[in-house]
C-alpha cells in the first residue's frame, strides 16, 4: 500500500513538473500562479469572442494555431465549454489599461484585458504556454496570470536602406515584435545609401534615389565594389498596408526621414538641395561601381552613395530645402498616424556648412554662434512644422547640440549622456546605447559573419538598465522607455536580419516588459531553452551559443 502510495505521489509530483516546465513565459509576468490542472485546446475548443474590439486579437491566434499547430478554432460570441475567451473592459484592478489577468483551467482559458491592447498581451502569453512540440493536442497547463508592461515605449528599429526588405518580410518583423509585446516599430526609411519611400510629389526620389549601383565588398572602409545594383521602396500603397498590418498587432509605425545629414539619396534625385550642387559626389576610386564610375565620367553630378560611413554632403538649409522637407512631411504624416514623427538629426558634418558662403550668412543673419547652432535652427524650424500637424518631433542625441527643439523627444544613441540631459531639462527620453542594444554587433567574439563590429552578447542585452542611475525619481518619469536598433550595412537579406536579431530580442523584451525585481538571468536562461524551440516552430533564424 504504502509503495502504491508512493508511486502515486511520484506521478502527481512528475505531472507537475512537466506542467512547471511548460511555463517559460517571455517577456516574465507580474505574477504567475501555477495550479494542478490543464486544459487542451483541439480543433472543437471554441474562441469566445464578443466585442469586435478584440477581433484582431482572436485573428492573431487562430492564425498563429493554424500556421504553426494546424489548428484552426472556431469563433463565436456567446459563451462556450471547452472554450478560450477573451475580453476587454476596465476588469482587472490595480493594472494599468494595458495589463491583462489570465486564467486557465480544466474548464477553459479566459483572458481579461483592461482594454484591447492588454487582451492582445494577454493572447501573447498564451501564445507561451503553448507546447513547443507541434501537436493536435496542446496541453495548456493551469495558470493565473497579471501582468503590465513596465515601460510605455518598448521599441525595434529596422533600418531598410543600406539593404532593401520586401514586404513580406517587413509583416514578418512586426509579428516577431508582437510575439515579444514590443509596441513601437521605428522604421528608418532615408539615408545616404537609399530612399526608401514614395513622394508623389518629388518622384525622382524613388526613381533616382532608391538605386544605387553597387555596394562595397567587406567591412568598411571595403574591398571593392560588388557592381550589383540594389534598389526598391515601398508604394504608398504598401505603407498603408503595412501600417495597418502593425496597427492590428497594438504596434505604432514610427517613419524616420534623415535630416540635414545622411540625405545623400535625396540629393542624388535633387542637387539643389545640396550646398554645392555642382561638386561631385564623392565615392574613393577604389570602391565605386564600374557604372558610377561612367556616370561621373559622362557628367552626372550626384550620384546615390555606395559606401558606408559618414559623408560630407547635407542638406542646404535654404528655403528650397526646407518646403522639400515640408511636402515630404506632408505626405509621411498623411500616411502615418503616429504621433511621433523621426527626423534623425544624428551625425551631421559641418564641413559643407562652413565653406558655404549662404550658411555663413545665415548664421550671421540669425545671430547663431556656429554651425552647431544652424543645426539647432534647421531641426527646431522642422519641429514647429510638425507640431503644427499635431504631431512630436524624434531625434537622435545630436539634436541636443546648439540648443534642444522645445517640445522634441531625444533618442539617447551615444551611450545615455544624451538622455540623462534631456531628461535632466524636463524632455521625454528613449534609452538606445549602441553598448547594449545595437543588434547590428557581433553575438560571438570570433565572429561568424562580418558585421558592424563591436561584440554584444544578449546577457549584456539583458544586463540593461533603461532608467540611469543619475536620474532622481523625479527625471526618471521622463524616460519612456528603450529601443533596439537593427542597422543593416552589413545585413542584407532576411535570414541574416533574423540572425542578428534572436535570441537578443527575446533578451530585449524582458528588459521593457518586466520589473526589475521579476527580472532574473539564471531563470531567463532556463526559459531560452523553450524559446530556441520557438524560434525553430516559426522557421526563424537565430544564433545560439555552442556549449
Amino acid at each position: 500500500m504504502l509503495k502504491s502510495f508512493t508511486l502515486i505521489c511520484t506521478y502527481v509530483l512528475c505531472c507537475s513538473a512537466v506542467f512547471a516546465q511548460q511555463i517559460n513565459i517571455i517577456p516574465q509576468p507580474l505574477s504567475v500562479i501555477t495550479k494542478k490542472d490543464k486544459f487542451t485546446i483541439t480543433s472543437a475548443t471554441k474562441l469566445v469572442v464578443k466585442d469586435k474590439k478584440d477581433y484582431a486579437t482572436a485573428s492573431f491566434l487562430n492564425k498563429y494555431l493554424e500556421e504553426y499547430y494546424g489548428i484552426k478554432l472556431k469563433q463565436v460570441t456567446t459563451d462556450a465549454a471547452n472554450s478560450i475567451t477573451i475580453s476587454s473592459g476596465d476588469q482587472v484592478d490595480g493594472l494599468a489599461s494595458s495589463g491583462y489577468k489570465l486564467q486557465s483551467g480544466n474548464s477553459g482559458i479566459q483572458i481579461f484585458g483592461n482594454s484591447a491592447v492588454g487582451s492582445f498581451y494577454g493572447m501573447q502569453t498564451l501564445i507561451q504556454l503553448l507546447p513547443i512540440e507541434k501537436s493536435k493536442a496542446l496541453i495548456i497547463p493551469a495558470v493565473d496570470v497579471e501582468d503590465q508592461p513596465r515601460f510605455a515605449y518598448r521599441g525595434a528599429m529596422l533600418d531598410v536602406c543600406r539593404h532593401f526588405f520586401p514586404v513580406s518580410f517587413i509583416k514578418k518583423y512586426i509579428d516577431y515584435l508582437a510575439l515579444h509585446k514590443i509596441n513601437y516599430f521605428h522604421w528608418h526609411l532615408t539615408e545616404d545609401q537609399g530612399w526608401r519611400i514614395e513622394i508623389k510629389k518629388y518622384p525622382n526620389l524613388t526613381k533616382v534615389g532608391s538605386r544605387r549601383n553597387g555596394t562595397i565588398i567587406g567591412r568598411y572602409p571595403g574591398k571593392g565594389s560588388d557592381n550589383t545594383v540594389d534598389e526598391g521602396f515601398y508604394t504608398q500603397e504598401q505603407v498603408k498596408d503595412i501600417v495597418a498590418y502593425a496597427t492590428q498587432r497594438f504596434i505604432t509605425v514610427i517613419p524616420e526621414i534623415e535630416m540635414p545629414g545622411h540625405s545623400g539619396a535625396a540629393i542624388a534625385a535633387y542637387p539643389l538641395l545640396s550646398c554645392f550642387p555642382e561638386n561631385k559626389t564623392v565615392i574613393p576610386a577604389n570602391m565605386i561601381s564600374n557604372k558610377s564610375k561612367l556616370e561621373l565620367e559622362s557628367g552626372r553630378v550626384k550620384l546615390v552613395q555606395e559606401t558606408w560611413g559618414v559623408h560630407t554632403d547635407v542638406y542646404a538649409p535654404t528655403e528650397y530645402t526646407f518646403k522639400f522637407l515640408e511636402d515630404v512631411l506632408d505626405e509621411v504624416i498623411a500616411l502615418f498616424p503616429s504621433k511621433y514623427i523621426h527626423i534623425g538629426g544624428d551625425e551631421c558634418p559641418k564641413d559643407a556648412w562652413k565653406k558655404s558662403e549662404f550658411c555663413q550668412q545665415m548664421i550671421k543673419e540669425k545671430g547663431l554662434k556656429d554651425e552647431h547652432g544652424l543645426q539647432s535652427y534647421f531641426i527646431q524650424r522642422i519641429e514647429k512644422y510638425i507640431n503644427k500637424k499635431g504631431r512630436t518631433l524624434i531625434g537622435w542625441d545630436e539634436i541636443l547640440e546648439g540648443g534642444l527643439a522645445p517640445n522634441a523627444l531625444v533618442m539617447s544613441w551615444r551611450g545615455e549622456e544624451g538622455g540623462i540631459a534631456a531628461a535632466k531639462e524636463n524632455h521625454t527620453v528613449i534609452m538606445t546605447p549602441g553598448s547594449f542594444v545595437y543588434l547590428d554587433k557581433a553575438q560571438t567574439k570570433n565572429m561568424d559573419s562580418v558585421t558592424i563590429g563591436g561584440f554584444l552578447p544578449f546577457e549584456k542585452v539583458y544586463s540593461y538598465e533603461p532608467v540611469p542611475k543619475e536620474l532622481n525619481a523625479q527625471q526618471a518619469v521622463y524616460v519612456l522607455g528603450a529601443q533596439g536598433n537593427l542597422w543593416t550595412e552589413y545585413v542584407a537579406n532576411p535570414s541574416k536580419a533574423e540572425y542578428q536579431l534572436f535570441p537578443r530580442l527575446s533578451a530585449l523584451s524582458e528588459v521593457l516588459w518586466s520589473s526589475k525585481e521579476n527580472k532574473n538571468w539564471p531563470a531567463f536562461q532556463d526559459k531560452m531553452k523553450a524559446q530556441y524551440a520557438r524560434y525553430k516552430i516559426w522557421g526563424a533564424n537565430y544564433f545560439e551559443e555552442k556549449k
